[in-house]
């Protein structure tokens, strides 16, 4: 088994200002659009107390109701549009970084393996989210 001090990083570049994305990261109006790896999955509740101690909880659900878990956390430090660090529920550490290059943000999230899935299933799922929002984000015109 992997441990828990292994770290994984996904990357994306999406086509907008960093206003929007900021907005489309952060409301749960727009999370419940974006935050789930395919399409048989959906985010049908998203609650989000954005600013140091705050929490979060999103719901991520299969649409067939077979399964469904929320994501939890708290946030440790917020630098608006620029860094978001959290703590998810089971303790591990997560960090995004968002960076307006021209017409582009680069958004960068860093977060601890947990240590029971191989790193590159871990990996993907998290990148299958970020390009789910890169695809939301450039959608809405």
């Amino acid at each position: 088994m992997e441990s828990n001090k292994a770290t994984i990083t996904v990357k994306t570049s999406v086509n907008a200002d960093i206003n929007k994305v900021w907005d489309y990261w952060t409301k749960p109006e727009h999370i419940m659009n974006w935050n789930f790896a395919s399409d048989e999955w959906c985010c049908p509740k998203a609650e989000n107390n954005l600013k140091p101690n705050g929490k979060f909880s999103w719901r991520m659900e299969a649409k067939d109701g077979s399964m469904g878990f929320d994501f939890e956390g708290t946030y440790d430090k917020i630098i608006d549009k620029e860094l978001i660090s959290y703590k998810m529920g089971d303790g591990r550490n997560v960090e995004i970084e968002f960076a307006q290059s021209g017409d582009n943000v680069l958004i960068t999230e860093t977060f601890d393996a947990e240590g029971t899935n191989a790193d590159e299933q871990q990996r993907a799922g998290w990148q299958a989210i970020l390009e789910n929002f890169k695809k939301y984000v450039e959608s809405e015109i």
